[in-house]
């Protein structure tokens, strides 16, 4: 490929069908084939995001998908991020810095179409730089009550003359008549880029499936171009929503017996609004660690260690711990010396004091008082890559938050490696940090378990190999041989070089389109 990069977007016929993961599997088997690759989403609605080196907040899913791409995750990648406040409203994130906060009548009444250039200009950039660019669609390209204004699924597609590829989830049932509705509803401009179908999550024989595939090619005029097996454990991040059950187990959790005698049991507070679940993964990928996330009482008083997470709402989260009962187990459990971490906006509902005109505008707020900490609401977000030491061993992170931690007492968390006091706190077996990712540092998950370990008695010992780095590229390995393996690659290269084909019918009834299309050439 030489020149403007050939690209292609992932569209799905619900959220959830495997986008985010398809993309994923797309940037490894190219990058493995010598293709120079990016990923790119236009738009992102998410509280799963990561901060790249530069400083900008961008969705994780595209963080992962660019280390499946093997490059490093900038803002072009996602150059807007919506992340939701509530029901109604989202904090705007544009080229990585937080611009203000907006209901979705008002995002959706003018300032999404208007941030469509800058949406085209971060993928032509990506493309003059790049091989190729697979960008990834959100919900379905057929949300017609929203076609005007789109800018991550056909209008981008459009803008871009981009081919469309639509995954649809045969695990949900229903896949032959999503993959032709979501074609139905599409304009006759959008219906020429919708260039074909990809199954994902099958189970069983394909050539069972495929009668249903060649009527499907006969009604549509256009091919499937995989099907992709179910593949269960990828423990890869997500951006739309838990890969849990409220009140179940992490189901990336590692299969494995525990090295020690006991394995150790790990909740997680199930707040409102929970950002960055993805911190716990780290910890899910130790051999007799178990982890579930949990909503009642009952349910924290068997864990060796409670965590209360990160969430886009503290105050809420807070008044949500007290009216379930969580807050008084929590102050029970450091009572009696028992391990609690606080993470981010766990890190805030801990300490003493919450001073917030910023994020619920709630004012003075007392927090549960287990760390001698006071946190201010800055309207400026902290957006950094720190690194320091904890428990002996190196540790890395990433902030996202508003607040700002007042640290009165206690004994440092992090350190700079010189001893001196840089991030975080703790008093008898409470921690608290405002650093997500730390736990994936696998010196200090190691030693951190240990600790957790001593103060419940467990007999529980770490694996001394685990490197979740390594596991992380094993698991966008599997992508990439998904891929590989179950798609048409020659036919999906040619797709990704030469764009949509020119022959594609009109599927009717089509939806109506005009000059009014955003995307739509002028």
């Amino acid at each position: 490929m030489t020149g403007r990069g050939g690209g292609l977007l992932v569209a799905g016929t619900t959220s959830d069908a495997g986008k985010s993961v398809v993309t994923a599997g797309i940037c490894r088997w190219l990058v493995r084939q010598g293709v120079r690759t990016a990923p790119f989403k236009g738009q992102n609605m998410s509280l799963n995001s990561f901060v790249t080196r530069d400083g900008a907040e961008i969705g994780r899913a595209q963080a992962m998908q660019a280390q499946a791409a093997r490059v490093e995750p900038t803002a072009l990648m996602n150059p807007v991020l919506l992340k939701p406040g509530g029901d109604r409203s989202s904090q705007v994130v544009l080229m990585g810095r937080p611009v203000g906060e907006m209901s979705a009548r008002g995002y959706h009444g003018g300032r999404q179409e208007a941030l469509l250039g800058t949406v085209v200009e971060c993928l032509e950039e990506l493309r003059r730089t790049y091989d190729a660019v697979i960008c990834e669609g959100a919900g379905s390209p057929a949300e017609i009550n929203l076609r005007r204004t789109d800018i991550v699924n056909m209008g981008v597609a459009r803008a871009g003359r981009l081919p469309v590829l639509v995954v649809g989830d045969i695990d949900r049932g229903g896949v032959f008549a999503s993959f032709f509705g979501t074609t139905a509803l599409l304009s006759a401009e959008d219906q020429g880029l919708v260039a074909g179908y990809l199954v994902n999550k099958f189970r069983g024989d394909v050539s069972l499936l495929e009668p249903g595939l060649d009527m499907l090619r006969r009604l549509t005029g256009r091919r499937t171009y995989g099907v992709l097996p179910y593949a269960a454990g990828l423990g890869i991040d997500e951006e739309d929503g838990l890969r849990v059950s409220l009140r179940g187990a992490v189901r990336e959790s590692v299969v494995a017996p525990p090295v020690g005698e006991e394995i150790l049991r790990i909740a997680v507070c199930a707040v409102p609004l929970m950002s960055n679940f993805t911190d716990v993964d780290a910890l899910a990928a130790e051999p007799g660690v178990v982890v579930r996330f949990a909503d009642r009482p009952e349910e924290l008083t068997d864990a060796d260690l409670v965590i209360v997470p990160g969430t886009r709402g503290t105050v809420r989260a807070l008044d949500w711990l007290r009216k379930r009962g969580l807050a008084a187990e929590l102050v029970r459990r450091a009572a009696e010396g028992r391990p609690v971490l606080g993470i981010c906006g766990g890190f805030q509902m801990l300490g003493e004091h919450i001073e917030d005109a910023v994020e619920s505008r709630a004012g003075s707020v007392t927090g549960l008082g287990l760390l001698p900490v006071r946190v201010r609401f800055a309207a400026e977000k902290t957006l950094a890559r720190p690194a320091g030491t904890a428990l002996g061993e190196p540790v890395e992170g990433y902030e996202i938050h508003h607040g700002v931690a007042e640290v009165l007492g206690g004994e440092p968390f992090i350190t700079d490696g010189s001893g001196h006091g840089l991030e975080g706190c703790r008093v008898g077996e409470v921690w608290g940090t405002h650093w997500h990712g730390s736990l994936e540092s696998d010196g200090f998950r190691r030693q951190f378990l240990r600790r957790v370990a001593s103060a419940t008695g467990r007999r529980f010992v770490p694996a001394p190999d685990t490197s979740f780095g390594a596991l992380r590229e094993e698991q966008l390995d599997r992508l990439g041989d998904l891929v590989e393996e179950h798609a048409d690659t020659d036919a999906l290269m040619r797709l990704i070089e030469r764009g949509a084909p020119v022959d594609l019918p009109f599927i009717p009834p089509g939806a109506p389109s005009g000059p009014g299309d955003l995307g739509a050439p002028a």
